[in-house]
């Protein structure tokens, strides 16, 4: 956020891949509070109107989960900044259905490629397109000799298991 040049070329990435994937969209929803900005950014580029999704409603006023305004059957994206189990953007998006939206997928920034991850959204039937990867970070970090083949090797290990990684 706090570099123009990074945000725009960001916004722009995923509003192409929005294009490209969902041309259909109607509406794009940023997840409080992470995709909020990122989602205002990709709105104004497509010219598509926005709203963000809370993690729970609130408990005073009309206890809204979702500020802004969808209509019964509006097409949206939701935007999050990074993917680890999906759990958090799979909720809001499971919130937006509720209030009667048609979810077409997730756009992100990165993703860990976590198996959990990867499990949570196929089990969600919720497609997810990133502009990048823990495998294209990585695999940049050894080309930049920023780590070596055995700090690689570690890498790859730990996204296999997380959770369990050097038990």
């Amino acid at each position: 956020m706090s570099y123009p040049k990074v945000r725009r070329e960001i916004a722009k990435g995923l509003a192409e891949k929005i294009k490209a994937n969902f041309p259909e969209v109607e509406v794009i929803a940023g997840t409080a509070t992470a995709g909020i900005p990122h989602a205002a950014w990709v709105a104004e580029i497509l010219d598509l109107p926005m709203v963000y999704i809370r993690s729970k409603a609130k408990d005073h006023g009309k206890g809204n989960q979702i500020e802004g305004r969808i209509e019964k059957g509006q097409k949206m994206v939701v935007i999050e900044d990074l993917i680890s189990t999906g759990g958090s953007v799979l909720e809001a998006a499971t919130a937006a259905e509720r209030e009667g939206a048609n979810v077409l997928g997730v756009a992100a920034i990165f993703t860990y490629e976590l198996p959990k991850g990867v499990a949570n959204f196929e089990a969600a039937n919720v497609p997810l397109v990133t502009l990048t990867n823990y495998s294209t970070l990585i695999e940049a970090a050894l080309k930049m000799d920023y780590i070596n083949e055995d700090e690689l090797k570690l890498l790859k290990d730990w996204k296999q298991d997380p959770e369990n990684w050097g038990k």
